[in-house]
Formats: structure tokens, sequence, C-alpha cells
């Protein structure tokens, strides 16, 4: 049975019950990357009443080294045993906020970010539920690509190694209380996809990094490296990050409406057109790498024209069918984003889109139920689809200038956030890779 925890004293019986030695603090740095560091139970008291107090120099995004005292806060409803480190001490982990020594909130803190932005929405009574679709890849290890099976989306294959990671992996999430809907094989070899019950954006992001970490340490203990690079095979469909996400006041589904024929709510066709409009200046933040860029082209399954449709997978945004009696499962699927995101950060961003539209009341277009990838371009100019931006230079560009993802990260982040990216560009543009050397050396 998982462990469910709200206050201190919750976490403190549990200890108890659990004999739990060490707790480790979990937090991100601007572009996602889990960073963490252990207290002993003794010291827990004092993490809640004042935080533990560390130095935010080292971590990317975070403080100058002239101003680098930080304070973590650990969040008790995070509370969870770690179940690969069960011994016979057992540890567990909490997340929690990063604050400044005077206590407020640390501006450049990606679960800050998140907070604020939802906190946008609490006057109206608004709830902003995610549910991703995380895909991955199974590798020997990791200083190359090679698969551990041959199987495609959906197959029923014989037990292997990649079998008994998925199974371990979700057993593992089970424990720790994060609801699994399903899992399967993807489209490309030894790509897996596990996919998790909605929740409110804020739990879903600590979720989100949950499960990345979880994967990764269940196929270490069996030898194995996953990896969530967005397009680690060519020729191979890369690896995505659905993101289901809906808009509830109370029980209520905002984003439905009984009388109309797409059984869309105002409200939800203008959400829809705000990430539609926005799409290409949130891209960088949803799509941070150089390699995501290598999953957003036509034929791989990737969206990359910006449309909306119900049926039709090749548009960037979906809205699945709806089903008599089940008004609450009304949602909206932006299907861009890659798993090496900062589901912090990602989630923030497209709830500042949608939000846009809802304010400005922008017009949604029609759906397009055609297979866009095999429109020509004048078909796709005719009917007023673009693309998104093709690589992350030209992505970053419209970041650069956009207001909305300025706002929505805050002076700091959005500052860092586009710096730290200028930065990988220049590394890549000025790298001589072998595809180059391949190419032009013996002919130039």
């Amino acid at each position: 049975m998982p462990v469910q925890t709200k206050t201190k004293d919750d976490v403190f019986e549990a200890i108890d019950k659990y004999n739990v030695r060490f707790v480790r603090f979990w937090f991100t740095d601007i572009l996602g990357f889990p960073k963490s560091f252990a207290v002993n139970t003794n010291e827990l008291d004092g993490a809640f009443t004042e935080g533990m107090g560390f130095d935010g120099s080292s971590i990317e995004g975070f403080a100058q080294i002239h101003e680098s005292d930080m304070v973590f806060r650990p969040d008790p409803s995070t509370f969870k045993i770690i179940p690969w480190r069960q011994q016979e001490n057992a540890v567990a982990r909490m997340f929690g906020d990063i604050l400044n020594p005077d206590g407020t909130p640390y501006e450049g803190d990606p679960r800050q970010v998140l907070k604020r932005n939802l906190s946008r929405i609490k006057d109206k009574g608004y709830t902003f539920y995610t549910g991703p679709e995380l895909e991955f890849f199974y590798f020997k290890n990791d200083q190359g690509t090679e698969i551990l099976d041959k199987g495609g989306y959906f197959d029923l294959t014989t037990l292997d190694a990649a079998s008994d990671l998925r199974r371990d992996t979700v057993l593992a999430l089970d424990s720790m209380g994060i609801d699994v809907e399903f899992s399967h094989h993807e489209v490309a070899p030894s790509q897996h996809e596990i996919d998790l019950r909605y929740n409110d954006a804020l739990a879903m992001a600590d979720t989100v990094m949950t499960y990345k970490i979880t994967v990764k340490e269940i196929a270490h203990r069996y030898g194995y490296h996953a990896s969530f690079m967005p397009k680690p095979i060519f020729g191979q469909n890369g690896s995505g990050m659905h993101v289901h996400q809906s808009l509830f006041q109370g029980k209520k589904n905002i984003m439905y409406s009984a009388g109309d024929s797409f059984h869309l709510s105002d409200d939800g066709k203008n959400y829809i057109a705000g990430l539609l409009k926005h799409a290409p200046e949130i891209t960088a933040v949803t799509n941070q790498w150089i390699n995501s860029y290598k999953r957003l082209v036509p034929g791989y399954e990737a969206p990359v024209y910006i449309c909306w449709a119900r049926r039709n997978r090749s548009a960037l945004v979906r809205v699945p069918m709806y089903k008599p009696g089940k008004e609450v499962a009304t949602r909206v699927e932006f299907r861009s984003p890659d798993p090496g995101a900062n589901p912090y950060l990602a989630f923030s961003v497209m709830l500042a889109a949608g939000l846009a539209g809802m304010a400005n009341k922008y017009e949604l277009p029609e759906p397009q139920e055609k297979n866009i990838f095999h429109m020509s371009e004048q078909e796709r100019l005719d009917a007023g689809i673009y693309s998104l931006p093709g690589s992350l230079n030209d992505a970053l560009a419209l970041t650069e200038k956009s207001e909305l993802v300025k706002e929505a990260l805050g002076e700091h982040t959005f500052k860092a956030f586009v710096e730290n990216k200028k930065a990988e560009w220049d590394a890549y543009r000025i790298n001589v890779t072998k595809w180059e050397l391949d190419r032009y050396l013996p002919i130039l």
C-alpha cells in the first residue's frame, strides 16, 4: 500500500512505520535535470519549519556565486518510499520549493514557476489537469543505441529483458502511489510507453520527474540504459510526450459543451486556438534540445504542422472523440512536446498559451482531418497550415521575442533559459560532425 501523507506529522508517522533513515530532497534545475541531497531524519523537523540551506551557485539557471545561498523547504504531501532503495533502513524522497534566505519564493525554481502560473487561475476556481504520455527507449548501455527488442506498436512479444523492465517499472511506480493507466510497446524497436492517469499539473510535474528517474533506475538495476532522448535512432520514430490537458471548475469540465458539434465550449475552443497561435514561440521550452528537432520532421508521426483535429494524429492538437456520458474526459492533446522537456516549464507555457486564447477570445479555425503529411506545400498554405520551427535556433529566436513566454517563466528563468540554449546552439554550430566528414571529406 503506497504511503499517503499530507502533513509533516503524517511524514514522521511514516518514517517510524517504515524505518526510514534518510530522506532525499528532490528538485530540478531550469533544464529539468533532477537534483538531490539527502538529510538525516533527525534534521527533518528543522527542514519543515526553517528549510535546509544549500549553495545554489552550481545549479544551472540558479543564483550567481555572490548570491548563492538557497533554502529548500520540503512538501510533506510528496513523501514517498523509494522502492529501488529498499534495505534494512528505507530511503524516502520529497519534492519541495526553493526559497531565498528571507523565505520568499526563489524565482529561478521551476516548481515555483509552475505554482505561480497555476495561481493565475485560482481566483476563478480552476484546476489545470495534465496527462502526459512519455515514450522512451531501452538500450544495452549509454555508449550506443544497441536495442533490446525488435517489437513494434502494441506487439505482444515473448518474454525478454524489455518486457521485464517495463513490468518492474510499472510495479515500482504503483508502489509510490503513481497511477498507471496502461503500458505498451511503441512503434520503434526497443521503444516503450507507460501512460499516467491525469492529475493536477503540479502533482503531475512531480510525477513526470519521478517517472523518468524510476524508468532509468529500474533499467540500471538490470544493467541496461533507458533514454528519453527525443530522436536517438536515425530512420526510426522519436520519443514524444503528448500532453493531454483540461480545465475544471470544481467537478465541471469547462472545455465541454453538450450543444456544440465538437462538444467543445467557447473556452475550450479559445484554449485550443491559444495553443495553436503561440505554439511556435513556446516550442523552445517544450522541445528544448538540438536533438528535439530531429524528431519534429514529417514522416515519423511527430506533429510539425500547426492545426487541430479530432481523429487526425498528424495534427499538432488533437481533441479525442467525445463519448456519451464522459463529459469529464473532454480534453486537448498537445502532441509536439518531447520527454526531454522540463515538465514544470512546459506545463507553464502551455497553460499560458491556452489562457491567452481564452482571455483574448482567439477564433478557432476549422479542424483538418486529412493526413497533412500527404498534402503538398501549396495545399497546406492554402489551408492556412504552417509549420513549427525547424531547429532550436529558429525556435529560440521566436521565444526570445515572446512576451507570453517571458511572463510565464518570469524574468530570471526566461533569461537563464535563453542564455543556456544559445550556448548549446553555438556549441553545436561550431562542431564538425561525422556526417559532415563522411559526406564532404572525400569530395572537397
